[in-house]
């Protein structure tokens, strides 16, 4: 076997890995199935050589040459390379690996199905308030290996998705948190279980048990604590919600009314960021400053008119079932929009939320409607003007119509930004009548 490095996706981790390798003189190669003019170029003034894929029964013999496997966040675990790593014994790295070899700066850690980027960017900003000097990096814009290039960073939170954590040869970063689970990317992993032991995986390199941070109000969650670990979400534990006071460590720390985001799953995100940053050395007095000037994220229940008296909300982040749920617990008697491109969910959970009305669109309608056809009016929208105009018709005075889609946008759009985008544009352009 040769001793040559493969990155396998050319995405930003892909591209940041290969560089990274490159600068520090590593023999370098890289896969991408559908490789841009734009990436070919950059190959080129890297001297990096760019394969095609090779065909599904001949990755053992082209995996010969490489000791080591980086895999980009985006490839799926049914990919042919991972049987194939296995037979001819090629490791299977993650950056994060790279990041334990360079760097041995403080990295905490934020994993779950639904909040993770709202906790990061609270913690990472709780900790630059209290004078350390944070960097927000993992399933961000800012790949771990871009992020420790930054020589005046102190530390590192990092956001640890199931795609990062699944092929991980060690997972590290002290204290991490895990926030919750539900099912999710069951178009990427092979299952729920596959997804489940990737979740697990944010505690593996804690360097005490104390360090695991868990929401105990998630049955999963708690099921797979250990033994000392910090919990957050129930009476008793480390951080709680008691009528109006957020208990922190046995006592009062702050009047959730004084909140400019407290619906449910605001709380949880809360409880979750202040036990981590805390753990991971900010000040109380810094966390409370952060959570009371904090409003929020967009595209993530994110109020974005009022017209007619009608609330416009965006939450085209929402992505799953659980996430869509924990929005309309908080937004009680909104009209849905919901649909979009499953990612192999069951979404018959969304029944539980009993909206006034539903509007179903994308490729997943006819899911959303047989879901909500004996529950509550359901009509189908074929553009997002037409689903925005269908449920301010359905809203109620004083009512609100919500845009959680349960499922990823690539059916219509690039993403979920984008997405969330034309929600706007939709309610701006909405004739009022």
């Amino acid at each position: 076997m040769g001793d040559e490095t493969l990155v396998l996706g050319l995405g930003i981790t892909g591209c940041a890995a290969s560089e990274a390798l490159i600068s520090r003189g590593h023999e370098v190669c890289a896969v991408d199935d559908s490789p841009s003019e734009s990436i070919k170029e950059w190959a080129n003034k890297l001297s990096l050589e760019l394969f095609p894929a090779p065909l599904s029964g001949k990755w053992d013999n082209f995996l010969q040459r490489f000791s080591q496997i980086l895999i980009s966040p985006g490839i799926p675990d049914s990919h042919p390379v991972f049987g194939a790593a296995s037979r001819v014994g090629s490791t299977i790295i993650d950056e994060g690996d790279l990041a334990n070899e360079w760097d041995d700066r403080p990295r905490c850690a934020v994993t779950g199905t639904n909040g993770k980027t709202t906790v990061v960017t609270l913690v990472t900003e709780m900790l630059n308030r209290s004078g350390l000097n944070a960097v927000a990096a993992g399933n961000l814009e800012k790949p771990v290996l871009t992020a420790i290039e930054d020589s005046s960073a102190d530390c590192f939170v990092i956001e640890a998705s199931s795609f990062r954590l699944a092929h991980s040869l060690k997972f590290k970063a002290s204290p991490s948190v895990w926030l919750n689970f539900a099912p999710d990317h069951l178009d990427h992993h092979l299952n729920l279980d596959t997804y489940l032991q990737a979740k697990k995986r944010v505690w593996e390199g804690v360097e005490k048990e104390s360090d695991a941070i868990a929401n105990l109000s998630d049955e999963v969650v708690k099921q797979y604590s250990p033994k000392g670990v910090t919990g957050f979400g129930i009476d008793g534990s480390y951080c709680y919600v008691q009528g109006f006071n957020l208990i922190f460590e046995g006592e009062s720390l702050l009047d959730i009314r004084d909140l400019p985001r407290s619906m449910p799953h605001d709380l949880e995100n809360a409880q979750a960021a202040l036990l981590l940053a805390k753990k991971f050395g900010a000040n109380v007095g810094s966390c409370v400053e952060t959570l009371e000037r904090f409003k929020g994220l967009e595209h993530r229940v994110e109020l974005v008119a009022q017209r007619n008296e009608i609330a416009f909300v965006n939450d085209s982040k929402s992505t799953t079932p659980h996430s869509t749920l924990s929005a309309l617990k908080g937004l009680p008697g909104a009209v849905l929009i919901a649909g979009g491109k499953n990612k192999g969910i069951d979404l018959t959970p969304l029944k539980e939320a009993k909206p006034l009305a539903v509007i179903a669109m994308g490729e997943a309608a006819e899911e959303i409607v047989k879901i909500f056809e004996n529950e509550c009016s359901v009509e189908v929208a074929s553009t997002m003007s037409e689903a925005v105009e269908k449920a301010y018709k359905k809203a109620l005075p004083r009512g609100t119509v919500l845009l959680s889609p349960a499922c990823a946008s690539f059916d219509w759009y690039e993403s979920y930004s984008e997405r969330g985008s034309d929600f706007i544009r939709a309610v701006s352009e909405l004739e009022i009548f």
